[in-house]
This record gives C-alpha cells, structure tokens and sequence, in this order.
C-alpha cells in the first residue's frame, strides 16, 4: 500500500532525463547512452511508472517550471514525443504561464517532431550548438553541423517557438579567440532571447579526459581562456544582454526560470535514469544504467542512493549556487531558508574576507542586505564559491 505524503515541501519544478543520444560527445559525462538498439519505450513506461510512484509519494500542487534534459530528448520520435508529453501533463499539474523547456541537439528537430512538441507544451528550446565552426564542432564529437543550427531554429520559429536559447563552448581543444568571436558573431546575429556559455571542463570518464592524460588534448592556454570569457561577457552585455548568472545572458524577461530554482536551493523533482531531485532537505540519485532503471520503476522508486541534507550542508549550498546569480544573495531570501538563522552569524568571516579581498560587496536593496560578487568576482567565482563549502 502507497503512503501519501502531505505537500509540505512539494517542489514547483520538475526535472526530467531522457538519456539517449545519437552519439557520445568527448567531453560529456552526463548519464547517456547512444539510441541504437535501446529499448526506448520500455524507458518511457518505467518513467511513467515513476512519475505516477513519485506524485502518489509527494504530491504536486502546481508545478511553474519543467525541464526536459539528457542526453538529448530530441531524439525521441513524434510518437514517442507525444506518449512522453502526456505522461508529463497527466501525473502533474502544470502551472498557467509554465516555463517548459526541452533541450535539442540540432539536427534531430523536424517540423513533426516541433509540432509534436508544441502539442505537448513545451514552450522553450534550449539547443546544444558549441560553436558555428564545423572543425570544432567534429573535433569534440558532435554530430551536427552549421547547416543544421540554423535549418533548426528555422523549423522551430516556424513551428511557434519564439524562447529560444542556444549553449556555446569556450577553452575547446584547438579553438582561438578569432574562432570564438566569429561563432558569438553568428550567433548574437540569430537575435535569441537567450545565450548560455560555458566553458570546458575536462571530466573523468570521458575520450577528452584519456587523451588529457596522455598530453594529447591541444587545449587553449589559460591566460587565452580568460581572454576568451572576457570577450564573451563584453559581446553580450554590448548587445544589451543582461549577464544574469555566471554563464547565461538573457534578454528581460527570458532569464531561465528553471535553472534559477537550482541557483537559489530551492526543491526539485527529479525523474529518469541518473536523474537528481531534492525536496525536504533530502537529495537523491536515481539509478544510471537502463536497464536496471527499467526493472525497478515499475515496483518502487528507482534509487541509486537517497541522503538527508545537513542545515550546515544547505546553507553552504544556499551561498555556494546562489552567489552564481549576479543579483546576489538577499539576507531575507537566507532567513526564508533558514528561519533563526543569520547570514552574519552562520558565514561573517568568510564574507568578511571575500569582501576585504575584493571579490565580493555587500549593498542595500529595497530595504535587504544583498551580497554578490564583483566584476573581479565574477571571474574568479570557484574560488569565492569554495570558501563557502567545509571541508
């Protein structure tokens, strides 16, 4: 028999992992697996398993925002797009007004599989370009070309989408500043509502971290790599993009809604093989492999490991994501959290400290007390987010 929880803490976001892709890219790590021979509906019935387990188990009371990742859930086919979507709509209550983004690798969006879409209400795309240079582009694995960016912002318009976003990569191996400012070109010439920018990181369990290891991964060298974030910040800002987040700009009014819940440690579900969700001060991990995955939704739900989340532990996250959001973090927002708490009293010498060292400066907005990085901050923001965390 299912125990129905209160909605005390139910999350007003949704997270959701399709992990199949057409290829691997060499420097992802994501929980991903390539398309052939997968049993992809059988995927979808154990998510739906999980859905239906999860809404039984802490029931949504509005959800405002859901975000489709992966892998790549493009590579869905239409009628398996449309089955998915529904299951989505039926097991939670989505908010009017929702923010519904899906990610999308170019190449894999037809007008049916938009429309299908669109049908199933998604309302903001979020495609994986990297670069406009098609070398770059094979260098890291990825199986589109420029071609295809622009063929599928093309179909999306015409199908409707107008929130659009596209991701570029900086630091790639063998990429140079000319190459990056010809790609920010390209692309703040598409005139999109949203831009996100993130540099490489080379992971471990990837062709990018082998090659690494073996001297054989030509990376820019790190002063180039600064030079690189800081033409990125100046083209954007000059093309009246609001810097909003350590690696997005958006125009007002398309900031993500959804990614902001993680910036500000607010409650998520988290659904799909290796997918994350926190509620009730509590994390969890799904299982990563599909098959194992597929074998236990139908039962229970589908955990890798499941574990409550200290205050101490939550405040240092609190500070370490929030202070990604170039507007700050509010004192009230802290106190909202942790109700007794101050941010003084739980982190004054480290803010102290950041403070005197020039990365970060406190100010007074509308009556709060808001701490946020600085110009120079911003550029060094692992070291500022890393003073937070106890080791």
């Amino acid at each position: 028999m299912t125990t129905q929880l209160t909605t005390t803490g139910a999350p007003n976001a949704l997270y959701i992992h399709i992990p199949f892709c057409t290829n691997k890219c060499h420097y992802c790590d994501f929980t991903s697996y390539v398309l052939r021979g997968q049993p992809v509906d059988q995927y979808l019935d154990a998510l739906e398993s999980e859905m239906k387990r999860t809404a039984e188990l802490l029931r949504p009371e509005r959800i405002d925002t859901v975000f489709v990742g992966g892998g790549t859930p493009t590579v869905l086919t239409p009628p398996q797009m449309e089955r998915f979507l529904r299951s989505v709509t039926s097991h939670f209550p989505l908010a009017e007004g929702v923010e519904f983004t899906m990610e999308a690798n170019p190449g894999t969006v037809d007008e049916d599989k938009l429309a299908a879409m669109k049908e199933g209400g998604v309302n903001r795309i979020s495609f994986g370009v990297q670069s406009f240079d098609n070398g770059l582009l094979e260098r890291i694995g990825r199986i589109h070309n420029v071609d295809d960016v622009y063929r599928s912002l093309d179909n999306a318009k015409k199908i409707g989408f107008d929130n659009l976003s596209i991701d570029l990569m900086f630091g790639l191996p063998g990429q140079t500043l000319a190459h990056l400012s010809d790609s920010v070109d390209r692309a703040m010439a598409l005139g999109l509502p949203h831009y996100s920018l993130y540099s490489l990181k080379v992971e471990e369990n990837t062709l990018f971290h082998k090659l690494y290891e073996r001297n054989e991964l030509p990376l820019p060298p790190e002063d180039e790599e600064y030079e690189m974030f800081l033409l990125l910040m100046r083209r954007l800002k000059e093309g009246g993009y609001r810097h909003y987040e350590i690696s997005n700009f958006a125009k007002p009014g398309f900031e993500s809604r959804h990614n902001s819940t993680y910036w500000r440690n607010e409650p998520y579900y988290g659904l799909g093989a290796g997918a994350h969700g926190y509620a009730n001060r509590t994390r969890h991990m799904n299982l990563k492999g599909i098959q194992p995955y597929i074998d236990a939704a139908p039962t229970k739900l589908p955990r890798l490991e499941t574990s409550p989340v200290s205050e101490q532990e939550a405040m240092e996250d609190f500070m370490m994501v929030g202070l990604r959001l170039l507007e700050g973090v509010p004192a009230s927002r802290f106190e909202a959290q942790f109700p007794g708490r101050r941010i003084e009293d739980s982190f004054g010498a480290t803010l102290q400290k950041q403070l005197d060292n020039g990365l970060m400066e406190r100010l007074e907005r509308d009556g709060d007390t808001v701490y946020r990085l600085t110009d120079r901050g911003v550029l060094l923001g692992n070291e500022v987010f890393g003073a937070f965390i106890t080791v």
